[in-house]
């Protein structure tokens, strides 16, 4: 079940809320988030609970073992097992296959294996199992007493499939007990809304005009305008299919008591790839620097082993995305900028003006996407060195400029809002005005949204197959 969905809108969704402000007690509320989440999650495939509950209780038991003992190499190997055993599944369902053909082609061999159907979610809700196990292990939070308990905040469902990736000590007393007040149940609903309209009336038609161009790998040669267009337009897609999975996540746990971390925080008006990833998937980056980056000695040990670090650090993250060569590439890329702009940019890029900076930072990002969007390296290159006018048909072709002439002005209004334009005139206006608009705001945009609905196809949003 996605979010962006009329059965999810329109009868999950009242449903739960009926079920769930029945009852006042936290036991009665959790019961009814618990069940209802494995709904939502077993909605379409039932059978892929079963490797979210093994993992779930395996760590549970690690957890509670964890508190039984004070010896450290003990809690080390209880530790261990808690990490290894999450991390088994899901390099079994993501990794088995893409590992054994790419050992398989070096060694020159014919043979390969068929991908594994992948569980939705399985990235997410990995990493979060994670933090709690290593939470405990480092004394953060304390082990829970139920294993379900800690199955209800593994499967909650606003955040199960595609994050943001919440941490367990952020969350750990919300579990036990939340209050839910009425500005702020109206405040979530007014933020899932607007995720709700990012994702159907932004994300959906970027990706509709997408499908028009002629793109790399289909035996045409790219133009320079259909290369730049497209990539630009996926730019667009990815931020608000992925920004308004968040905004609705986050909506969703404020109207049930929850506090969400923001996971985007307006990235395209950055004025550095090291401050774009500051605003963009904040949960997982944080992730990675509290779970790996620093256990690893972060920048402690001085400068070849802090770029070893960064280096680890960014396979694992462009690795974490998919079971590809061109994902590897992709963390790859940023792990260089970063490396560029901490050790030999940074004194330059501060003293440019703010205009130059942000050129640096998109024309920089712009050449990532590409990468990211092509899972065939042939494909890939050709679709990255189209945007240096390498390979290309021309300057442009009849399919972009029926893009352009069809989708440039919306796409335009469309770049605009991904800076923080709203919040600016937002915040010059009254109160009650502001209050006010926001509310027919809404209103609109959540009719809007579901006119788009009726008229369109299943579009699951692109997170989803990480």
């Amino acid at each position: 079940m996605v979010f962006s969905s009329l059965t999810f809108l329109l009868i999950f969704l009242p449903l739960l809320y009926i079920l769930y402000f029945v009852g006042r007690s936290p036991r009665w509320r959790n019961g009814v988030l618990l069940a209802m989440s494995l709904l939502f999650y077993g909605w379409g495939e039932p059978l892929w609970i079963l490797a979210m509950l093994v993992s779930t209780f395996a760590n549970f038991f690690c957890a509670r073992a964890l508190t039984r003992t004070e010896d450290e190499r003990r809690r080390r190997a209880i530790l261990a097992v808690g990490v290894v055993f999450s991390l088994s599944f899901l390099f079994y369902f993501k990794y088995s296959a893409f590992f054994a053909n790419s050992m398989a082609k070096l060694l020159g061999l014919s043979w390969s294996t068929a991908d594994k159907r992948l569980p939705i979610g399985i990235s997410f809700y990995t990493f979060q199992i994670l933090t709690y196990t290593v939470d405990v292990y480092r004394k953060k939070a304390p082990a829970l007493e139920s294993p379900l308990r800690l199955l209800l905040y593994i499967s909650c469902f606003p955040q199960l499939i595609a994050g943001p990736i919440v941490q367990y000590a952020d969350v750990a007393d919300q579990l036990e007990e939340r209050r839910i007040l009425p500005d702020e149940f109206t405040a979530g609903l007014q933020r899932f809304i607007k995720g709700l309209a990012k994702k159907v009336l932004l994300a959906n038609v970027c990706g509709a005009a997408i499908e028009q161009m002629t793109l790399a790998g289909n035996g045409e040669a790219l133009s320079l305008l259909g290369a730049w267009l497209s990539m630009l337009l996926y730019s667009l897609q990815i931020y608000y299919d992925f920004s308004a999975y968040s905004d609705m996540a986050i909506g969703l746990g404020q109207t049930l008591g929850f506090r969400y971390k923001e996971n985007f925080r307006f990235p395209f008006a950055s004025l550095s790839i090291t401050e774009f990833w500051r605003r963009w998937h904040i949960s997982m980056g944080s992730f990675f620097r509290d779970y790996v980056y620093i256990p690893l000695g972060g920048n402690r040990r001085g400068t070849a082993r802090t770029v070893l670090n960064m280096i680890v650090v960014w396979a694992l993250t462009g690795l974490w995305h998919g079971a590809a060569w061109n994902f590897v590439l992709w963390g790859l890329y940023f792990c260089v900028l970063l490396i560029v702009e901490r050790f030999l940019l940074r004194d330059l890029l501060t003293r440019l003006p703010k205009l130059l900076q942000w050129l640096w930072f998109y024309v920089m990002l712009s050449f990532s996407w590409p990468i990211f969007y092509y899972t065939d390296l042939s494909a890939m290159t050709q679709g990255f060195v189209a945007l240096f006018g390498v390979g290309i048909s021309g300057l442009s072709d009849p399919a972009a400029l029926a893009v352009l002439r069809s989708y440039g002005i919306w796409a335009l209004g469309a770049f605009v809002l991904s800076l923080p334009v709203v919040p600016y005139v937002s915040e010059r206006l009254s109160e009650k005005l502001r209050d006010t608009l926001g509310l027919i705001l809404t209103l609109l945009l959540f009719a809007a949204s579901l006119l788009f609905l009726i008229g369109q196809s299943y579009n699951p949003f692109i997170y989803f197959r990480f």
